[in-house]
């Protein structure tokens, strides 16, 4: 029988946006990432993509969209910001922001708008798997939706 995927605040986002998006539950494992991801739904890393939290030093949040299979150089990030330095958030503070928990963080639905930088490689896929606001469930769509429905800022601070 098929797991039943979890309505969460990303979904109903997502169905109030009217999005196509396909849903796609896997066996989570904790510290995994997109590595178990990508081998539990049988897609390429790079098309999974990671909802980071990032901190400037006054405390300002971002979220950081970035292709599974890459890091985000946090002091290219603080540089396109024009900021003095920029740190991934504790799970903790990342929780508190989004209302989600680390592992299961989405972009959609966050529990207060906060700004979203987007690897402009994601962009230029036809197809990207992206957390739906649970651990051990993500969405499909296409990367265009992202543009529709979200205000978004493309850079390049993947590595």
């Amino acid at each position: 029988m098929a797991k039943k995927s979890p309505v969460t605040p990303a979904v109903r986002f997502l169905r109030e946006q009217r999005v196509e998006f396909t849903e796609h539950p896997y066996a989570y494992e904790e510290r995994g990432g997109t590595k178990v991801s990508s081998r539990e739904l049988g897609f390429p890393e790079h098309q999974v993509i990671k909802t980071l939290v990032f901190e400037d030093e006054e405390k300002r949040p971002y979220l950081v969209l970035m292709h599974g299979d890459k890091e985000v150089s946090a002091k290219e990030l603080a540089r396109i910001l024009n900021v003095k330095s920029c740190r991934p958030c504790d799970p903790k503070t990342a929780h508190r922001l989004t209302g989600y928990q680390v592992g299961g963080i989405s972009p959609f639905g966050t529990r207060r708008p906060i700004s979203v930088l987007v690897e402009e490689s994601i962009l230029e896929l036809n197809r990207i798997l992206i957390n739906g606001g649970k651990r051990g469930f993500l969405v499909g769509l296409a990367p265009s939706e992202l543009k529709r429905v979200m205000d978004i800022r493309a850079v390049k601070v993947g590595r």
